[in-house]
């Protein structure tokens, strides 16, 4: 693991397990049936630990796994830049994998005062109204920058987005998250069975890359949820843009941040839900 924009430094020792695994299937296609081979995603249990404690065990997709780390770590609040991490191990174990973030000084002081005020009156971890409150945590206000996307953009996004999407067309069984920056494409896209964990890993993504999420829009295959918002606000981007729906606290979230939220990207026809103003009429910027 490194900080954004200097060496890298620390032990991180990448996963063997496969993304995917072939499966015997008996199909029925046009009234016939055929025995045949079809490519499946692996899911698999990933914890994620901190000092030695396991702090949440996701299932997902085993690889960027690197990514996933640090975009988990910024995206629920447990570090706010990506030098806040000294070291990511990842281990494979013999149920899933467990990836290992080492804190620094200050970041760790800070966690595991988290750690204390959350934890149960029995030991019982994230519970109770205090997990109540953690789930509806306040979102930070995105920064109101000089960001606009044409109606052209939204709907060029979510075609290359598609285009990114290798695993999605060799499996049909995934999510994914891009990055999109008008006149230049998608910067970056990450794939997993699970919508967050795509988003976590494109998050870690940008931060390992130096790519400023101000300046761009995030795009998903899924629906918004308000961990979506929660999450793409943390990360820093003031646009979010997805194939399917929004929740109504994902909308009343997104509109308290500051976020515009467009959903429903169907072509060239979608659905704007929060602070419109970033949204022009127009064709999409050539993208080089």
């Amino acid at each position: 693991m490194w900080p954004v924009g200097g060496p890298a430094h620390g032990n991180v020792v990448m996963s063997g397990v496969p993304s995917t695994a072939r499966v015997t299937r008996t199909a029925r296609r046009a009234g016939c049936t055929s025995v045949s081979a079809r490519t499946v995603p692996e899911e698999t249990p990933i914890a994620l630990s901190y000092g030695g404690t396991t702090h949440a065990v996701m299932m997902g997709t085993p690889a960027d796994l690197e990514d996933f780390a640090l975009g988990f770590s910024l995206t629920e609040g447990i570090v706010s830049a990506a030098a806040e991490i000294e070291e990511i191990t990842v281990q494979e174990l013999g149920a899933g994998i467990d990836l290992q973030v080492r804190l620094r000084d200050a970041a760790n002081t800070r966690f595991e005062a988290r750690r204390r005020r959350l934890a149960g009156p029995v030991g019982c971890g994230l519970c109770g109204i205090e997990s109540i409150d953690e789930a509806m945590r306040a979102v930070p206000a995105v920064a109101d920058v000089n960001l606009t996307l044409s109606s052209g953009d939204i709907a060029q996004a979510m075609r290359l987005l598609g285009d990114r999407q290798t695993l999605h067309r060799e499996t049909g069984a995934v999510h994914a998250a891009g990055f999109y920056i008008a006149g230049k494409g998608i910067a970056l896209s990450r794939e997993d069975v699970g919508r967050h964990n795509a988003l976590d890993k494109l998050a870690g993504a940008l931060l390992k890359a130096g790519i400023d999420p101000a300046t761009g829009a995030v795009v998903v295959t899924s629906r918004v949820s308000v961990e979506m918002v929660q999450k793409t606000a943390a990360l820093g981007s003031s646009m979010i843009a997805a194939i399917s729906a929004p929740t109504a606290l994902a909308i009343r979230t997104a509109e308290t941040a500051g976020m515009t939220l467009v959903a429903l990207v169907r072509g060239d026809e979608f659905d704007i839900f929060t602070h419109p103003k970033r949204v022009t009429v127009g064709a999409a910027r050539h993208v080089a």
